[in-house]
């Protein structure tokens, strides 16, 4: 029963009007990438201070105050960063297009010979092929937009680079001040804050890859599983290095 309706939920998404108006509904942005990327580092770069302080032997006053800083010094140099690349993405995908746009103006029989052999490639021969690129090069945005992407592999992308760095900034804060919980709330139940700090980012790596995996209708269990070994393998190399350090230089930290 559960096969059928799944069935006719993809019959009927598949009907060519609801096709053709996919087609040409703008797609809503996605900060997907961006929020997961936030929290993950986020989630990891806390942790990294929070364990790289308690494996040097710091006061937890001093864990407090690194977390803290890092969390805002970090969390915002990421979302510039993350403005920046986008940014620039855009900028180059100007560029390249204002490039095609003077060849297809200045040469376009060479240019219609490149959109006849990208889709020769494809299979197309004689009359049909004929037609295609009659039809692609009769209006110029189309042709413009299928040499950006067939030629050059990039396409104009719709999201904005300052809701991708606000989307970045926000779930760093949110998710990275996570392992300092412990540290922050004076309970008796955290009088020994560390090992709380491991098992709260060690759920949340594993909340971040489930959900990222939903969204994404992959395996949940195992997409978990994969985030939480890859935050957490970062969180023991911080811990370690810590260990090793002060191994070293034993009057670090007191």
């Amino acid at each position: 029963m559960v096969r059928k309706s799944r069935e006719e939920k993809l019959k009927s998404e598949h009907l060519p009007e609801r096709v053709q108006e996919r087609i040409r509904h703008t797609r809503k942005e996605s900060v997907l990438s961006d929020s997961v990327l936030g929290g993950i580092d986020g989630a990891v770069t806390t942790f990294a201070v929070v364990a790289g302080a308690r494996g040097g032997g710091f006061a937890p006053m001093v864990t407090i105050v690194l977390g803290l800083a890092n969390l805002l010094a970090d969390g915002f140099s990421m979302a510039v960063s993350n403005y920046e690349a986008q940014t620039a993405q855009k900028d180059e995908v100007k560029k390249l297009k204002a490039q095609e746009e003077r060849q297809v103006s200045e040469i376009p029989e060479g240019e219609k010979e490149e959109i006849r052999a990208i889709f020769r490639i494809k299979g197309f021969r004689g009359d049909i092929l004929e037609k295609i690129v009659a039809t692609i090069t009769a209006n110029p945005q189309v042709w413009i937009d299928t040499m950006l992407h067939e030629e050059l592999g990039v396409s104009e992308e719709r999201k904005k680079p300052v809701l991708s760095a606000a989307a970045t900034f926000t779930t760093f804060l949110v998710i990275g001040i996570i392992p300092l919980i412990p540290f922050l709330l004076p309970l008796p139940l955290f009088s020994v804050p560390l090992p709380f700090s491991v098992g709260l980012t060690a759920l949340t790596f594993l909340g971040i890859g489930m959900t990222k995996g939903k969204i994404l209708q992959r395996p949940v269990f195992a997409s978990g599983i994969q985030t939480l070994f890859t935050g957490g393998a970062a969180a023991v190399l911080a811990y370690v290095t810590a260990i090793l350090v002060r191994n070293i230089y034993p009057d670090v930290g007191g």
